[in-house]
């Protein structure tokens, strides 16, 4: 399997950037790296990095070579998992990109039910904004992608949408908590505590406070949902989230969520996102199958 381990070093280099930058992550020298990858070069009988002072970058055949080898280690990926199941060990691992508002319950809870069943197929996450979430699936870095309110590129398939609503997060004793529903302008007239502008709730809110000209008392920006949690328990801000993300109705808390009046804000599609064309490991695409599931669960509940 010489040959794999030669793709991903290759592939590590185009998304370090750099060479020696790969080779840290690879825990091999630089010079050792930079050999295999002109071997490489000089078998191909084309350069596949222009060498800069400040790393390196592809060239078009790079470019091409990179997305090759990306295929074929996805392939074999799936020929392991496949190899796994045929034996009886149900092992793989699962890589997710996905919003912050998805992480701390909603796919928290569908990764335990999960994992009962198959408790050695591992998880690796990486929570991020919508933007960094595609593009890590378009590399290979993952092999699904939660995002909401998300413009879904070619080459991107949507194996699930569920529409979701925004909420206004508040403390219980704040004095739009004894509404039902909240309208924007109600809650520019507190301080308020907003996700930053890569998220797609804030470019949601953005674009209709635009449209209404409403004017918000920003006390803080932050691209942590758990630090907007914070801001909104310790300082009395009001925050936003997507309702899979917000405080549970059904659970005494401190913190409440209020819905947004619908004239307000229009619901957006959060969506599961795969690669076109990938074939993913056993493992990976039954746990796509389950969150799809799960989604159009949810989709029925009131």
């Amino acid at each position: 399997m010489r040959h794999l381990t030669l793709l991903q070093h290759v592939v590590e280099v185009a998304r370090s950037g750099s060479i020696r930058k790969a080779a840290e992550r690879l825990n091999i020298t630089s010079s050792a790296l930079n050999r295999r990858v002109q071997d490489l070069e000089e078998e191909l009988g084309t350069p596949l990095f222009e060498r800069r002072a400040r790393g390196v970058s592809l060239t078009t055949a790079g470019e091409m070579f990179v997305s090759t080898a990306q295929h074929h280690l996805s392939e074999m990926d799936r020929f392991r998992s496949q190899i796994e199941e045929l034996r009886g060990l149900r092992r793989g691992v699962v890589r997710i990109a996905c919003s912050q508002a998805l992480a701390q319950d909603f796919l928290a809870t569908q990764i335990a039910a999960f994992q009962n069943d198959r408790p050695k197929v591992a998880f690796e996450l990486k929570v991020t904004d919508h933007e960094t979430a595609l593009a890590a699936l378009r590399d290979y870095e993952v092999d699904l992608a939660l995002v909401f309110h998300a413009v879904i590129g070619t080459g991107i398939a949507v194996t699930a949408r569920m529409p979701q609503r925004l909420a206004a997060i508040m403390r219980a004793d704040h004095p739009l908590a004894a509404q039902r529903t909240v309208r924007l302008a109600e809650c520019a007239s507190y301080p308020v505590a907003l996700p930053d502008r890569t998220l797609g709730s804030r470019q949601l809110i953005d674009q209709v406070a635009s449209r209404q000209e409403l004017r918000f008392q920003v006390a803080a920006e932050s691209g942590s949902f758990e630090m907007l949690r914070g801001l909104v328990m310790r300082g009395n801000a009001i925050s936003f989230q997507i309702e899979i993300g917000a405080p549970p109705r059904d659970v005494h808390s401190d913190v409440v969520a209020r819905q947004i009046d619908d004239r307000d804000l229009p619901q957006a599609d959060l969506s599961l996102c795969q690669l076109r064309g990938r074939s993913l490991s056993v493992a990976a695409a039954l746990f796509i199958e389950r969150l799809a599931q799960a989604m159009q669960v949810a989709r029925k509940v009131p």
